[in-house]
Formats: structure tokens, sequence, C-alpha cells
């Protein structure tokens, strides 16, 4: 039964105040809403979209982004509740071990890992590569790999990777206030980008708005094979079909991508000032700025071009359409402000990642041993080296590229789990003091499930394989080793 066993909220707030596994509360609702923008607004939103007009719902992408930022919305109501009530470390993980049992939460801690350092080492990876871009437009040739010893190596993860690995070991504040700056530059060039693009508008471009759907053409992952099909396709036998309003649902399914930042926002929690009032506001505010960016984007880049020329494009992006409108100056300031989009993203996912852990490892899921933080900075220095040292060894050695949807199912998982644990925790504690409340429970806990499920089906059957094997060895890691060695199951060697 240890696999049903939960943790009190008393037993979690003691274990984020035990000696020498501490972290120090520093950030504020603006450093919070900065977070949720460094990490969701990065190369996703000058290339996301471009994939999702071209290869599943032209114009009518603008609904994807509504239907996946309506989604994320709904969930980070419920996230908003969690994280004001019981404002510790861990996210989906914590709160799914306080209202769902260690073994659901062993198997959502081990999805988010997932989630953080696939998506830390892809964005790794495509920094180096638009890094030698940049260099590339300026007329210096240097190229993105190196060779050690009859082994190909990309150079820009690992320095981007040990940049931030060092700040953030120094602390969360200092890391912060560069976030801050970076993310902020980003922002302006984003919106330089926005007001560019809408002069080259011609509304022709929006029709059709919903273009008629039509059997698959290969290309920018949309197959007619088994493994290229949505899941519930498959499921159902349903023929495979791209554009019309089932290409706006996978649209939505793909951008969801763009707005991963959230949950990691919320393993954060332990280190916000006044976190009943601080977490809600800034976790809201962020998704609000994230949206309207989104959309405003959206516009721009399907009113420049027909999204039949995105369609051909090898790899679409907001510049293919600058391009395509003679504006080519323009794609050299998009390449600038991918690369500080990049730079953020790497930094909030590389922290996230190091959070699970440290929450996994407190709990003596992972060794206790590896949770010990700075005595003087309040920092998990050596979960924080291990983190950097997985994501650029991924980043500059594999093709982690391909693992791009397994960020979106890892995501969504947790989202199901975090909406369902939030009808938990109210009937089990009714009485909690919640800086926050989900409005409308049962109803929106349960839509916001349904609707994260359903976007999860229509992921690739391929995403699910790989999806069900990862989840398949983080089960067998919990029986050789988590549940032996839970601080819940051997309270007396904790």
């Amino acid at each position: 039964m240890q696999w049903l066993k939960t943790k009190t909220i008393e037993q979690a707030m003691a274990d984020s105040d035990e000696p020498g596994r501490q972290l120090k509360r520093t950030l504020g609702v603006f450093d919070l809403m900065i977070l949720g923008v460094a990490v969701a607004v990065g190369a996703g939103i000058f290339s996301v979209g471009a994939r999702a007009a071209g290869s599943f719902a032209g114009p009518a992408v603008i609904f994807s982004f509504i239907l996946a930022a309506a989604t994320c919305a709904l969930a980070t109501m419920c996230y908003a509740e969690f994280a004001s009530s019981v404002p510790v470390t861990g996210s989906a993980y914590t709160y799914t071990y306080l209202t769902l049992g260690e073994g659901v939460a062993w198997i959502i801690g081990w999805n988010l890992l997932l989630e953080m350092i696939s998506a830390g080492a892809v964005i790794a990876k495509y920094w180096g590569i638009y890094l030698s871009t940049i260099f590339a437009t300026a007329g210096v040739h240097v190229p993105s790999t190196v060779h050690l010893g009859g082994v190909a190596m990309e150079w820009g993860p690992f320095v981007i990777v040990t940049i931030f690995t060092a700040l953030l070991m120094l602390g969360t504040k200092v890391s912060a206030k560069v976030n801050n700056v970076f993310t902020l530059i980003k922002i302006a060039i984003t919106l330089f980008v926005i007001v560019v693009g809408f002069s080259y508008i011609d509304v022709k471009n929006y029709a059709p708005f919903v273009p008629p759907a039509q059997p698959p053409v290969a290309g920018h992952g949309v197959t007619a094979d088994i493994w290229g099909q949505p899941m519930l396709a498959w499921l159902f036998g349903a023929q495979p079909s791209q554009y019309g309003w089932l290409g706006v649902i996978s649209g939505a399914s793909l951008v969801f991508f763009a707005f991963i930042g959230f949950d990691v926002v919320a393993t954060s929690a332990e280190e916000v000032k006044d976190p009943q009032k601080t977490l809600p506001r800034g976790i809201f505010g962020g998704l609000l700025m994230v949206t309207v960016l989104y959309i405003l984007v959206t516009l721009a880049l399907t009113g420049m071009v027909p999204y039949t020329e995105l369609a051909k494009a090898e790899n679409p992006s907001l510049a293919t359409a600058f391009v395509n409108v003679g504006a080519t100056w323009a794609a050299q300031v998009i390449a600038v402000g991918v690369l500080m989009g990049l730079t953020t993203v790497v930094m909030v996912l590389l922290m996230g990642s190091a959070r699970i852990l440290l929450a996994l490892c407190r709990d003596g899921l992972l060794p206790r041993s590896w949770s010990v933080t700075s005595a003087t900075r309040k920092t998990p220095v050596r979960l924080q080296l291990l983190v950097g040292v997985i994501i650029a060894v991924l980043a500059g050695f594999t093709q982690v590229e391909m693992l791009e949807e397994m960020i979106n199912i890892g995501t969504l998982s947790a989202f199901v789990l975090v909406s369902i644990g939030i009808l938990v925790l109210r009937k089990k504690r009714p009485d909690l003091p919640r800086g926050y409340r989900v409005p409308l429970v049962p109803l929106v806990p349960l839509l916001s499930a349904l609707l994260c499920t359903y976007l999860a089906l229509n992921l690739t059957t391929l995403t699910w394989a790989r999806f069900l094997g990862w989840m398949a060895i983080g089960a067998c890691i919990y029986i050789a080793y988590g549940m032996r060695h839970s601080k819940l199951a051997h309270p007396e060697n904790a």
C-alpha cells in the first residue's frame, strides 16, 4: 500500500524547514511574472506558431493558441491554489504526494524531470545553433560543432548551461536579476517584430481562415503512417486529416509547448516572499502577458504570408514570413530575439529541474544525501551541478530534439493530476487557509483535466509509446529504490 500513502501538509511544510535542506525566500510578484514569460516566450514564439499554421491549422492557428491558453489557464488556477496553500518546492510532484499518494507522485515527478530536462537540452541545443547563425549573418564562420577524438560535440550548449548553472549555484536572486534583464530585452524585440509585422499584413492571407480538411501531406511532423497519427484518431480508426477544426485541435496540442512555463514557476514556491498573495498574482500575470504576445505574433505571421507558403518551408518560422515579404533585415533582428529568448528559457528550466530533484531527494525517493543545500546561499548546489552536466551532455552529444513532443505530454500529464488533486484537497482539508481558491469547483478542475487529457490524446502514437516506456522505467526505479528508501516509509531514518 506504499503507493497510496500520502504526506500531510504539515509534513511537507516541516520538510521545507529542515536544517541543511532549506531554500531562501527572495522572489516577488514581478520576478514570478518574468519567470513565467522567460520560460514560455522562447524560440517557440518565433517558430511553433508558424509550424502549427503551416502544417495543421492555417490562419485559424489563433484558435489553437486560444484553446491552449484556456486549457493552461484552467490548470494554472489549480496550481495557484496549491502553491498558495502549500508554498513548498516540487510543483505537481508535491501536490500529488499530498493528495493521490507516493506512487503516483513519483511517476509525476519522473515525468516532470522528463519535461524539464528534455526541454532544457532541446533549448540549449537550439541556442548553440542560433548563435552560429548570428555569427554567419555577420560574416563570421563559427561552426556549431567541434570534434573531440572523432566524436562530434555541440559547443554552444556547454557555454550557456555552464554560465547559468554557475549563476543558479550563486543564488536564486542573482540569477533572477539576470533573467529579468534578458527577458525585458526579448519582450522589447518581440513587440518591435509585431509592430513591423503588422505593417506587412494583407487581409487576403486570412482567407480561408479555417482551411478545409484534407488528407495529410508528409512533412513537419505530419505523416500518414501509424506513428505520425494522433493517438485519438488511431484508437477510434479515424482517417488522418490535416487542417479543418481537427487541425486546429492538433495545432493546439503542438503550440501547448508555448505554455509550459507555468508549472516551472510553481517549483519556485519555496523561494517566494509572501507566497499566499505573490504566487497567484505572479502566475496569472505571466500567463496573461504570454497569451497576448502569442496572439499578436500569430496575427502578424498569418497576415503577412499565405499559410501555404509556411507549409512549403522546411523549418517555417516568423523569419520565413519576413523573408517572404522582402524584409530580410527583420530576420536578423528575430535571430537576436530568438537567442535572447532561448537564453532565459535555459536558465528557468535548469532551476526547475533542480527543484524537482530536490523534492524527490528530500522525500528519500532518490538519495537524500543529494538534497543538501548551501549553508550560505541556500541553493541546491550538488543537484544544480548534476542537472547542468546532464543537460549539457544531452544537448551536446545526442539528437535530443527528437523528444520535443515528450515535453508536451509530460506537462499535460502533470496538469491532469494537479487538477484532480484540487478535488481531493478540498475534500480532505476544507479548513486549510488558501491565498487563492479555484472558482466553480468541481467544474473548473474537471474541465481542466478533461481538456488536458484531450490535448494529450491528440499527440502522436509515437510520442505515447515513448511516454509509456519512460513511465515503465520510472515504475521500475520506484520499486527497486524509491519505495524501499522513502522517508514516509522509514521516518526513523529521516
